[in-house]
């Protein structure tokens, strides 16, 4: 039996704390996990000797600085995580392991709003699929990470407003895919995941606070404050689309007018295209069409960005992030969207605050949700059942 403060219990927490700090990053050289964990070089070679021996973690030689170094990842048979995107016209499934690779991924078309069965039986139907692709046992699945387009109620775990997704009105998201998986589900909105998919992997690495704005049907940003996803006591933080921009403008789907949303979501912004662009047009086309140099698309492209940009000035003066970063289609239009951005901020937020603040296109494009569903995983599972070997990594998923 241990008991606190004796000589296995301490090695214990240094364990669980150098695997943790590698199941974070994906992979750290021994140095990094040193500086990380604030243990010494000989505790950190001892720890990973200790931790290969019993095949939790792979180590492989690279080079830092210049030098001679190992990397130090969790073993590709120690498990492995789902993500899970529900968009409002796709699903989107990822498989990956505890080192942050990417086994298998695959999106197909899907409306959302239309039924929360329907979407649930396709999201189970393609994690078999996939989990039967990579060929490993479904025994081995630590957990799976939930992206749904909807703020979500911490305290219930239900979706907040049913406004956004009348047809999953009441529906706790977590516990009905748990339900026909049978492994633990943690579950955020899509904004969040976003910003953890482009901090873990993508034009948010190796900054502490950025903002992630996502534009789609809806606007909303998944703020990340000193590492941390930020979601407030409601779950409801970040959801800049309701910055009110003109309070005699368009009333918004939350009852306000002149919304953000109502001057940058696609719902709002295309019909002011389709009459002369037709019928059909999407937000990926009015983007393909700006970028090609169609006046009317660059327009609005531009309006949109200096819209965006007022709501980011207003982020900048709250909460001063280093590091903006737009997701969703429109961040394909690239500077056609990033400049007018920029020109906002610069016009409305602290000066201070400003030249702090670089603007970036994410680097995962539509792949950021799901990848960002994974890092959930890795960020919240435990660390107890990769050093016990006799407890599986996982308990049987479906048969």
């Amino acid at each position: 039996m241990e008991t606190p403060g004796s000589q296995t219990s301490l090695h214990r927490a240094n364990l669980e704390r150098v695997v943790r700090a590698v199941r974070l990053a994906g992979s750290l050289t021994q140095a990094e996990i040193a500086r990380s964990t604030g243990l010494s070089a000989a505790t950190v070679s001892n720890i990973v000797r200790e931790l290969k021996d019993g095949g939790t973690v792979e180590v492989t030689p690279t080079s830092a600085g210049g030098r001679r170094a190992r990397s130090v990842s969790l073993s590709g048979d120690a498990g492995i995580v789902v993500g899970v995107d529900f968009g409002h016209t796709h699903l989107r499934v990822a498989i990956g392991n505890l080192a942050h690779q990417v086994l298998a991924e695959e999106s197909e078309p899907l409306d959302v709003d239309a039924s929360s069965a329907q979407g649930f039986d396709r999201a189970e139907q393609l994690v078999k699929r996939l989990i039967e692709a990579t060929g490993i046992g479904p025994d081995k699945i630590v957990g799976v990470g939930l992206g749904v387009p909807g703020p979500i109620d911490v305290e219930t775990g239900t979706l907040g407003s049913t406004a956004i997704l009348p047809g999953w009105s009441g529906i706790n998201p977590s516990e009905e895919l748990s339900g026909r998986l049978g492994v633990p589900v943690y579950v955020d909105n899509d904004a969040n995941l976003g910003a953890l998919g482009e901090l873990v992997w993508g034009s948010g690495r190796g900054v502490k606070d950025l903002a992630y704005i996502k534009v789609a049907s809806g606007v909303g940003a998944g703020l990340v404050i000193e590492g941390q996803i930020y979601r407030g006591p409601g779950g409801t933080a970040g959801e800049i689309g309701h910055i009110t921009l003109d309070e005699s403008g368009p009333v918004c789907r939350c009852g306000n007018r002149g919304c953000l949303e109502t001057f940058a979501a696609a719902r709002y912004v295309l019909p002011l295209l389709r009459p002369s662009h037709g019928p059909d047009l999407t937000m990926e086309r009015v983007v393909q069409l700006a970028r090609e140099g169609d006046p009317g698309c660059r327009r609005v492209v531009a309006d949109v960005g200096r819209h965006i940009g007022s709501g980011v000035a207003n982020l900048c003066n709250l909460l001063n992030p280093s590091r903006v970063v737009l997701g969703g289609s429109l961040a394909e239009a690239g500077e056609l969207v990033l400049a007018p951005i920029r020109e906002s901020v610069s016009r409305y937020a602290i000066p201070s605050a400003a030249r702090r603040l670089s603007v970036l296109p994410g680097a995962l494009g539509g792949r950021a949700e799901v990848l960002g569903a994974l890092a959930l995983v890795l960020s919240e599972m435990g660390d107890s059942t990769l050093l016990d070997s006799s407890v599986p990594a996982g308990t049987p998923a479906f048969t």
